[in-house]
């Protein structure tokens, strides 16, 4: 069983993570702006596909965690 101090942690650390996630995104979003940067479609798409990426693995993190708690059940019938 969780302990409430382990929950604190998480809390703690997954709001400032997410937080400067967030703020990292807005940063990157602030390059599309075509008067201060020059960029191809390309790029764009190398940026948004690595992005993307990066969220599905860490999704998959989380999803195989749930996972390992409970024992795989087999039957025949």
């Amino acid at each position: 069983m969780p302990r409430d101090d382990d929950r604190a942690k998480f809390v703690k650390l997954a709001s400032a993570r997410v937080s400067k996630a967030l703020k990292d995104i807005q940063l990157i979003g602030n390059l599309a702006n075509r008067s201060n940067y020059d960029y191809t479609d390309d790029d764009v798409t190398k940026i948004f596909k690595a992005l993307n990426e990066e969220i599905s693995a860490c999704k998959k993190r989380f999803e195989l965690s749930n996972k390992k708690g409970g024992a795989a059940k087999f039957t025949l019938e």
